[in-house]
């Protein structure tokens, strides 16, 4: 049996309590779509890719849809993780808050990294990924570009969350807590078999990171919306009830197809790109 000295006992408490502390300062949002939304999004990607790359994806729909939820999985073993899926866009000013420069450098020398990474990399981790995958088709590592199409869905999906881009992340700014489950999780688990999703066909991206930016914009100018239905569904109700989450749905449902609709598209989107820049590798059969 291993014994502590004294001195150990201490560094080791010392060091839990530091990752204690670490994680109380980290938003307890953040979660996204949860597991039932990220897999929805994945399987619908698949369809909108052209037929010289979709065999690859569709072959590894099973791990695909497995591994999406690894960077969710990652938060619990690492508090640090959870800065890459978010962006605090009003932290920044007003819309389309042109204070943040898309450049990560000129963003750190602008703000500082202690700063960014407070108020989220979600844009950038889009972009780091998207390299990643092209590599690793580039390098005809097949597995490891299975799991990297994965991570990037992930991420991908995270930037048309609406609450994953505002400091409002869970309603807590706004009296309304937990709205974020409620919308991008509760709505989902709910209704999603009635869901008439309908993406698009993926298109080539000229900038990865920059598009990560746009989403994350385009995420942001529902938020006002989805609040209001939520205020609205509350109204005579002293908890969540299935009447609320029934005028909830009715009210907000289209803003979370929409999203999750354009979350397939450029998932699928992202995939196609990695892949032509890859050189169109041809995929193994």
């Amino acid at each position: 049996m291993r014994r502590w000295s004294f001195q150990g006992l201490r560094r080791r408490a010392l060091f839990l309590l530091a990752v204690i502390a670490i994680g109380a300062f980290l938003p307890s949002g953040a979660l996204a779509w949860g597991g039932n939304g990220q897999r929805l999004v994945v399987n619908k990607s698949i369809d909108t890719l052209p037929p010289d790359i979709r065999y690859f994806f569709e072959s590894s729909r099973s791990y695909l849809l497995q591994h999406v939820t690894d960077p969710i999985d990652a938060m619990a073993k690492s508090p640090a993780e959870r800065h890459n899926h978010y962006l605090y866009l009003d932290k920044y000013g007003k819309f389309p808050f042109e204070l943040l420069p898309r450049s990560y450098k000129a963003a750190v020398t602008k703000f500082g990294k202690t700063k960014l990474e407070s108020n989220g990399l979600l844009p950038w981790q889009i972009g780091v990924y998207s390299q990643k995958l092209t590599e690793a088709l580039k390098a005809g590592k097949w597995d490891e570009a299975r799991l990297d199409a994965a991570i990037l869905a992930a991420y991908v999906a995270e930037a048309h969350n609406p609450f994953n881009t505002t400091d409002n992340f869970d309603g807590h700014l706004s009296g309304q807590n937990g709205i974020d489950e409620r919308f991008g999780t509760t709505l989902i688990d709910r209704y999603s078999s009635f869901f008439p999703m309908r993406p698009g066909d993926a298109v080539f991206i000229s900038d990865p990171t920059d598009h990560a930016f746009e989403a994350c914009l385009g995420a942001h100018s529902w938020l006002e919306n989805i609040l209001l239905a939520d205020r609205n569904s509350r109204r005579g109700e002293n908890s969540y009830t299935d009447e609320y989450y029934d005028r909830f749905y009715s009210q907000a449902g289209a803003t979370l197809i929409r999203q999750l609709s354009d979350a397939a598209t450029d998932v699928g989107s992202y995939w196609l790109t990695c892949w032509i820049n890859a050189g169109r590798p041809a995929p193994p059969r």
